[in-house]
Parts: structure tokens; sequence; C-alpha cells
């Protein structure tokens, strides 16, 4: 009813997402236009996933009795899945994985989900689709956390961001991102209307290179003149430009192969450590499971001081700059023009810019006529 009038309706169901797929797929009426999961799949046999068929209670104990049957069934419900999501697909659903590998679990459980010879599979991950076009940009999860426990700190701090990206967007912004700084005002001016803090005085808050520079040097200036009455904690999430390497899901959308290396990183972890960074993490599993993924953090203390300016406009230019680099790298277009902006405003910034081959062909005609073939050392 709410969809033939148009009108928007959100709905929770409390059951297993498989016999939902099922029920779906089921209906002569096509009732799914997209489609996603976001299951714990990094963690499919101890509490990530519970098959179809199994009350909660039943799955635990099954879980702890009998492992090797758990995992069977795991396998089998995720089958299931599968081929209600392939025949909704087959009809016009468009399917994409967040990312938390349940194309990848989905295929060691032997369900049809296409993959394919280079690892990927028939569904994208939405990094491949929307979200790494995103941080090519610049542009991912800002946070902030005002440390006083004030909410009156939260509200300054929400307005001093509002009116920095409204000040970028009068300066001029390229068409390629004045989207993104059109639905991050928009989103910032609702936070505090829509009540999101839960225990810490905290914001997050899409934004690029620039934004993030203009709004910390902001923060830090009212911190100094008293209208923030404690300092301020910046920081990101891992799910971000430049911090995480993960071939499932951060850097999904990077296709020279190097997106198996866990350089990037660690090459920020280590620069935001050099440029001031007041305290940095490296580590492992985060969002996607151990033995996928490395991510590298960091968080920085806004005092009002010069020092903290300085810092903060140093460290935070590089952990944005060195994911849109590595992006740049691999072929990303919307990384040339970030990189291309970057170097523009900043004259000591170097960032070897590749060139296109026009001839996708070309080099591989180069390497057959020496010799060399795919895998060859």
């Amino acid at each position: 009813e709410a969809r033939k009038e148009k009108k928007p309706l959100s709905l929770g169901f409390h059951g297993n997402i498989v016999d939902l797929w099922e029920r779906l797929a089921s209906e002569d009426e096509m009732l799914v236009d997209m489609g996603s999961d976001q299951t714990s799949l990094h963690n499919p046999y101890n509490g990530g996933y519970y098959p179809a068929g199994l009350t909660f209670e039943e799955a635990n104990q099954l879980m702890t009795n009998d492992a090797g049957k758990f995992k069977d069934t795991v396998q089998t419900s995720l089958k299931r899945q599968v081929a209600a999501i392939n025949k909704l697909s087959s009809r016009g659903m468009y399917f994409f994985d967040y990312g938390n590998a349940f194309l990848l679990e989905a295929s060691r459980a032997g369900a049809d989900v296409g993959l394919k010879e280079d690892g990927t599979f028939r569904y994208p991950s939405y990094v491949q689709d929307i979200m790494g076009n995103i941080f090519s940009l610049g542009f991912g999860p800002f946070r902030w956390v005002c440390t006083s426990g004030f909410p009156e700190d939260l509200v300054v701090s929400d307005k001093i961001a509002t009116d920095v990206l409204e000040h970028i967007m009068k300066q001029g912004v390229p068409k390629e991102v004045k989207p993104q700084y059109e639905d991050n005002i928009k989103w910032i001016k609702k936070a505090q209307e829509n009540k999101l803090v839960v225990g810490s005085q905290a914001r997050i808050l899409y934004s690029d290179q620039n934004g993030r520079v203009a709004i910390a040097l902001a923060f830090n200036e009212a911190i100094a003149d008293k209208r923030i009455k404690g300092p301020i904690v910046v920081s990101r999430d891992h799910h971000d430009v430049s911090g995480t390497d993960s071939p499932y899901r951060e850097t999904s959308n990077i296709f020279d192969g190097s997106n198996i290396c866990a350089d990037m990183a660690v090459q920020n972890v280590i620069g935001d450590s050099f440029r001031g960074a007041t305290w940095v993490s490296l580590h492992n599993g985060g969002g996607v499971g151990w033995g996928e993924v490395t991510n590298g953090g960091f968080g920085l203390v806004l005092d009002g001081s010069e020092d903290a300016a300085k810092r903060a406009k140093s460290m935070l230019s590089w952990d944005v700059s060195n994911g849109v680099a590595r992006r740049c790298w691999s072929g990303n277009d919307n990384a040339k023009l970030t990189v291309g902006r970057a170097m523009a405003a900043e004259k000591r910034l170097k960032v070897t810019v590749p060139y296109t081959v026009e001839d996708e062909n070309l080099i591989r005609r180069a390497l057959d006529s020496t010799g060399v073939t795919n895998g060859s050392s």
C-alpha cells in the first residue's frame, strides 16, 4: 500500500532473513527493487550467522555441541538464501554485497554467486558500485568527540561544521563534489533534531580533506576563545578513504592488482604519527574479520593551542591524500581529479599521476611479445 501511494515506510522483521527472502521470491508481485546483506559473515560459525530452520536457542546449542553439524547447517542456509536472491535478481532486483563477507562465505558454501577467476562475484560490493567513487573524491566518515561531555559543546561544534561547509560551498567546489557537500550540510543541520547522541557527545560527518582540515581548525579556534568548553578529539572510521586495506570491501574497487596489499593502512599510521597524531593504532579484523583486512586509525586532540592547529593541518591532509593517491594510481578518475585539486592547493604536495592506457590490450600484447605470461615471475 505504501509503495502504491509512494509513501516512505520502514518495517522491521523479527525472524530469520532467509525465510523473508524466500517468501519475497515466491510472491507473484515483485516487491523488492534493491537488496543487500549485512550479516556478520566474517564470523559465520560462532554467532555471526544464524541458519534458517532453527530457533535462536537451538542454533546456540548446536553451535556449542556439534560445531561440524552447525557449519553444515549454516552453509545449507546460505545456499537457500542465495537461491532466493538469484531468483529475485533474475526478475530485476538490484543486489549488492555490503562487504561483510556474505558473497565470500556463500561461495565457500557452494552457493551460486558467480565466482570469477579474478575473485569477484556476480554481484558487486557496494564499495565497488557506490562508496569507492566517494572515497576517491576524498570523502569519508570524519568524527569528533567533545571531551567536556557537555551537550552545548556539541551544539556549537555542529554549528561550526555547518558554517565551514557552507563557506567552502560559497567559494566554489567542482560539480563532482557539490552533491556531497549539499548532502552533508543537510545531515549536520538535522543532527540535533534527530537526537543521534547515545553516551558521548560525539558526531560523525562525511567530509573531504578540505572540509576536515577547515573544521578541525575552526574547532581549535573555538576552544581557544572558550566558545567550546573543553578539548575535542577528532578521528574517523576505519571504513574511510585510506584507513583500511580490505580486498572484499574498502579496496575492492582498486583494480590494478594491489587491492590485496596492506600498505595503505600501514603508511597512513606511520605518516599520521610523524605528522602529529595524539595516538595511532594498527589492527586487524575490523568490519570484515581477522585475516581479511588491515586497519589503521588515529586520534588527534584539539586543545586550542597553535601546536594543535599545526598538527591538525599537517596530519589530516596526509590522512586523506595518502588514500586518494593510492586510488589515483589504480586509475580511478575521481581520485585523479581530487589529487589534482590537492596539489593545486598545496604546492609542496607531489603525486605521480598515471597516464591512461587508451588500448587496454596494449600491455598484454607487450608482455606476450616478450614471452611473459600471466602468473610468471
